[in-house]
């Protein structure tokens, strides 16, 4: 009703009984400011009361109807108060009309309730929101406020803040009320002001008196709370006066610190410990009405998260004695922290379990890995592994280490540390093929410690750098495709597909040796891997791990290769084949090949197999064919299985012992037991301990993480060449900006 108010005022009263509703026709405007539209105020009757201006009429209709009133009933400009939802007038003028407009908004008041003035509250409504109003928490409008309510939307302007509508009975304080300590009464406090939306501030406070008031000027509120003599307790003496002022103006809260915030969503975070720093805001901000910094909540998570799992401090300080209850718990296993001898700093921690070493000597391929990843933890560092290959192909993990920082020295120090490891447990140290990206602390550890070890690049990180020289994808897919190709022939015959492209892209190959990552060429045996890229393959797991402190990480990292050894060892005992899935699977392809091929035997070992391909020799005593795929793979290639077959021979007994299911099984048959709680350490190692030296503590490392919000993101390998989203600037057509960042001149 364009134009046209209801105006509440202060002498005509209006009481709204039991499941009374207030129904606002579609285009009705309800206007409640001081002045203006519709006035409300706190009676002392506590009732509203209601003045018809213009030439609206008003009336108390009989039924629910639309316009079953006294009169005519206008559906644009008439306000309805209608029986059925039982509607009771105690002043109404029998000359005023009532219809009933049912619409979507509407506003129920519960029995004796009332609907009045506050000072800090308001209100929006939306076109579909009913608002119900109960005895525990009134309606209150700002003093001074304007409501409209439109066809779509209720606005209230200005809106400052959406507060709480009631505080908590528990936050009101009384005289007398009675607290523990000083402590407590300040919390009792701050808890009070963010729940009644006003700040406070300080005016004495030590072990025997408490003395705070409001921080808005002139407001006369003031509360002093002492600790009589002989009583333990502290006690409010006195509160003086009600507050004048209306409450804060401003989304935040003055004591609403990160203390409050861990205190706010501490249960939370125990139930969940990830619950998101953005949604901690959106808690506090529904329940308590204030809005908070990204970096308050993140810190009051932070201090939650210490004392549920430990500080990242006390991760350090009791790292010596973790390492003992690794090797009380897992006997023949391997932990040992070193720290800088001047100050007692971290520096390398070196963890490798009895059971992965067993696994590893016994039963898996003489193949490694070696990879890192850089920490999100408060002190940083980098974390390295050693990981091997299980006969079905899955990653292995044998050793971990943790160091301050990467650099030379402290792989050396790694490989040296696997180098004893893989000797004390071996009387013959296996010749070992191992792959990384042969960056220089890696290749001269593995020169000083494994001189007799095949050591190629792993062709994730030779196929990135390459990428990202050339950004194309048919070239870095013909850089694998030579990379695997099992003779000299067909590894030329890629380059130069690789050339006719692009020459400065086999030039770029050409300057690699082949023989450090070329299959035709690599003389060690790799059982067709080609990569070790390690953090990618358990970037699940690792990624969240990384961020906590150094304890927690290590022992993520052992609950991880815990339930991982027991699901392979349950899973292994319900296979039936010979060999693993992958290696039935690839013998299984050798055999259809094979049925198509000629062979001529030549003597009881040597064999000539003639397939569309070409002629293959065979030679099933040294176990190789000319193809070279018996050699590199381990299994028998399709000639090798047509070889066999000629001559009766069961294939599986050509295969290397690594593949078969009972070497598998012996690969997960040792356990990975569980560390205790650390509260129990000290009382497990009384026994042990014997009056000994007193525990060793090492000191955090000096390397801190930069301020900011660290990246749980990993960026994976096959993004990092994608190219960027060139941006380009409307305002002075340069590219690199947006317009709303242009610093060009007008």
């Amino acid at each position: 009703m364009a134009n046209h108010d209801l105006i509440l005022g202060q002498n005509h009263g209006l009481a709204l009984g039991k499941n009374q509703e207030l129904g606002l026709g579609r285009s009705h405007v309800l206007g409640l400011a001081q002045n203006i539209g519709m006035g409300l105020r706190q009676t002392h009757d506590h009732k509203m009361g209601i003045v018809h201006a213009h030439d609206h009429r008003l009336a108390l209709g009989q039924t629910h109807g639309h316009g079953h009133g006294h009169g005519r009933h206008d559906h644009e400009n008439e306000l309805a108060l209608g029986q059925n939802h039982g509607t009771d007038s105690e002043d109404h003028d029998d000359d005023h009309e009532l219809g009933l407009d049912e619409q979507t908004h509407e506003l129920g008041m519960a029995d004796n309730h009332e609907l009045s003035v506050g000072e800090s509250d308001e209100l929006a409504v939306d076109q579909n929101l009913e608002l119900t109003v109960d005895q525990s928490q009134p309606l209150a409008v700002q003093h001074g406020q304007e409501i409209s309510i439109a066809q779509s939307h209720m606005v209230v302007t200005p809106v400052i803040q959406s507060r709480a509508i009631v505080a908590h009975p528990s936050h009101e304080l009384t005289v007398g009320q009675e607290f523990q300590d000083v402590k407590s009464c300040r919390r009792a406090l701050r808890d009070a002001a963010i729940a009644h939306h006003f700040e406070i501030r300080t005016v004495k406070s030590d072990k025997t008196r408490f003395t705070a008031k409001c921080a808005s000027e002139g407001c006369p509120w003031r509360i002093h709370a002492a600790k009589l003599p002989g009583v333990p307790t502290f006690t409010i003496r006195t509160i003086h006066e009600s507050h004048s002022c209306q409450g804060i103006d401003h989304l935040g809260h003055q004591q609403a610190s990160v203390d409050w915030v861990a205190n706010s969503v501490e249960e939370r975070l125990r139930e969940n410990p990830h619950f998101k720093p953005k949604e901690i805001l959106e808690e506090i901000h529904r329940v308590h009405g204030i809005t908070l910094s990204y970096k308050q909540a993140w810190r009051g998570k932070e201090r939650i998260m210490a004392s549920v799992r430990g500080s990242f401090e006390e991760g350090y300080r009791i790292l010596p004695q973790y390492c003992d209850q690794i090797l009380r718990t897992n006997p023949g296993s391997i932990a040992s922290v070193y720290g800088n001898p001047v100050d007692n700093c971290f520096q390398r921690l070196f963890v490798s379990f009895h059971a992965s070493i067993y696994g590893f000597v016994n039963a898996c391929r003489p193949l490694l890995g070696l990879d890192r990843t850089l920490l999100k933890s408060k002190y940083l560092g980098t974390l390295l592994f050693a990981t091997g290959f299980d006969g079905d192909g899955a990653l292995f993990p044998l050793a971990f280490g943790v160091v301050d920082e990467e650099n030379d020295d402290n792989w050396m120090w790694f490989l040296s540390e696997l180098h004893n490891l893989l000797e004390v447990n071996t009387e013959n140290m296996p010749r070992l093929t191992i792959l990384s990206d042969r960056q220089k602390g890696i290749v001269e550890g593995v020169e000083a410690n494994f001189p007799t070890a095949f050591h190629g690049f792993c062709m994730r990180h030779l196929s990135d750098s390459f990428r990202k020289e050339f950004n194309d994808t048919m070239l870095v897919n013909l850089l694998w495709e030579a990379a695997q190709a099992l003779t000299v022939i067909d590894f030329e015959a890629k380059v130069l597909e690789i050339e006719e492209i692009s020459p400065d892209a086999a030039y770029w190959i050409r300057r690699i040796p082949p023989r450090l990552w070329a299959t035709a060429y690599f003389d060690g045996t790799r059982f067709g891997h080609l990569t070790a890229n390690i953090v990618e393959s358990l970037n699940t797991w690792i990624l969240e791990a990384s961020g906590l402190p150094i304890i927690q990480m290590m022992e993520c990292i052992r609950r991880q290769l815990m339930t991982w050894f027991n699901e392979r060892r349950e899973t292994s005992m319900q296979w039936t084949t010979i060999l693993v899935p992958a290696a039935e699977r690839r013998v299984s392809e050798a055999l259809e090949r094979a049925r198509t091929f000629q062979v001529l035997r030549s003597n009881e070992a040597e064999f000539e197999v003639i397939s569309h391909e070409g002629t293959s020799i065979v030679d099933i005593r040294n176990r190789c064919c000319l193809c070279r795929g018996w050699q590199l793979y381990g299994l028998p290639c399709a000639h090798a299985v047509a070889a066999l077959l000629s001559c009766r021979q069961n294939v599986h007994r050509f295969t290397e012992s690594c593949f078969t299911v009972a070497t598998y099984r012996k690969t997960y048959s040792q356990t990975i037991h569980p560390v205790p709680d650390k509260s129990l350490w000290k009382e497990l190692s009384e026994g042990t301990q014997n009056g000994g030296p007193p525990d060793r503590i090492i000191n955090p490392p000096k390397s801190l993480r930069p301020p900011g919000r660290p990246r749980k993101k990993r960026v994976r390998a096959e993004d990092r060449g994608r190219i960027k989203r060139v941006v380009h600037c409307s305002r002075c057509n340069q590219t690199g900006h947006f317009r709303t960042t242009c610093a060009a001149p007008i």
